[in-house]
Order: structure tokens, then C-alpha cells, then sequence
């Protein structure tokens, strides 16, 4: 698989030869699918919480007499059946929302994303990308001269702190190590942009 190399200005110079086994496998929808699904339920935190019949504050008085008056008979108001009464099966904050993908299915399911990317002509790579300031506007110009404005992933070998605290205030840009590049983020930004030394950490990862 072979893919664009851009230089400074974002002009596609020459070709880089990718590791077909991870930029060259057929797409696997099923699989991308059930790897994302699993990402966001992982990342899922139980912050919602409901109350039970048991932690209603409700009087325990018995609300009318057991016979005679033609309805159901009721022991208390806190019950389940009643308006205001506790949940039968509340939800609780230590709820696990979490769902096991096993490291064969994870390392396959990035690597038909990255395939697909390449087909798609939405995937780059670039010699490197250092910043000499934290500064926010020289990066912001770097962007736009290679024509990468919006919605660009960012995968560096490494980040360190001026290209952290450089691009952590552009919108749509997420710049990240390739440990940290997750199944949502490649399939959520338009274009993903990949230095050279990260591609040999990503064929580490996913090959």
C-alpha cells in the first residue's frame, strides 16, 4: 500500500511504501463496528442513579383500609406501582457498562480502519511535525498551509509539551501518540494525518 507523502505545504512529493498487513486488509464492517461499540461502552461511566422502593422517603402508613373501597389493596405508597414510588430495577452508579474485546479482535478491527482510510485517500503521511514554541497560531499556520484546517487526527510519534500546549486549543485538531489513537477518533476525523516514525509504531501495534 503505498500513500502520500506530504511535505510543509501539503503537497504529496512522493509515495510511502505502507506494511500491507496493516494498511492493506479488507474492511471488515462487523468488526469496526463491535470494536467502537465495545471503545465507547468501556469509556462509559455509571453516573446516573434511581432509588428503590427501599430509599423512597415515604410514610410506611398503610394509605387506606385493606377491604371496602373498591380499589386494589395497598401496603404502602412507596411501592413501585404507585407515582413516586421506588424503581423495580433501578439504575445504580456502580453499573458496568463495559464489553471485552480480546486483543486479536482489537489489533484486527485498527487495521481495517486504517486500510480503509488509505483506500479512502483519507490517511497521510509527513516526515515529522515539531512546533520550537507552545504556541498555538505558528501551528495553526502550519495547518493551513498543508490545507488541513478541520477535522485532522493527528498520530506523532511523539508529543511533547510546545506541540501538546500548541494544539490543544485548535478546534477539530487532535494531535496524540500512537498508543492513545483509538478506534472512534480515526473514523470520527475526515483526515488523519501520520509522521513516519509513528507508522513504525502502529505496524508494531497492529501487524
Amino acid at each position: 500500500m503505498q500513500l502520500e507523502l506530504l511535505n510543509d505545504q501539503g503537497q504529496a512529493t512522493s509515495k510511502y511504501d505502507a506494511p500491507e498487513t496493516v494498511f492493506g486488509r479488507a474492511y471488515n464492517e462487523d468488526l469496526v463496528h463491535q470494536v467502537v461499540v465495545a471503545f465507547q461502552a468501556n469509556a462509559r461511566q455509571g453516573t446516573r442513579a434511581q432509588k428503590d422502593r427501599e430509599q423512597v422517603h415515604h410514610s410506611t402508613k398503610k394509605p387506606f383500609k385493606q377491604k371496602g373501597t373498591g380499589r386494589a389493596r395497598a401496603g404502602m405508597t412507596s411501592s413501585p406501582l404507585w407515582r413516586g414510588g421506588g424503581r423495580i430495577f433501578p439504575n445504580m452508579p456502580d453499573e458496568n457498562f463495559a464489553q471485552k474485546i480480546n486483543k486479536k479482535m482489537y489489533r484486527a478491527g485498527m487495521a481495517s480502519i486504517l486500510s480503509q482510510l488509505a483506500r479512502e485517500g483519507r490517511l497521510a503521511v509527513v516526515d515529522s511535525l515539531k512546533v520550537d514554541s507552545p504556541k498555538t497560531k505558528p501551528l495553526a499556520a502550519k495547518f493551513k498551509a498543508m490545507n488541513l484546517e478541520s477535522s485532522v487526527l493527528v498520530i506523532a510519534d511523539e508529543v511533547d509539551e510546545n506541540l501538546y500546549l500548541a494544539s490543544r486549543n485548535l478546534v477539530n485538531i487532535l494531535v496524540v501518540e500512537p498508543r492513545y489513537a483509538d478506534p472512534l477518533s480515526l473514523v470520527h476525523y475526515r483526515k488523519v494525518l501520520v509522521t513516519k516514525a509513528a507508522m513504525d509504531k502502529l505496524k508494531e501495534m497492529f501487524a
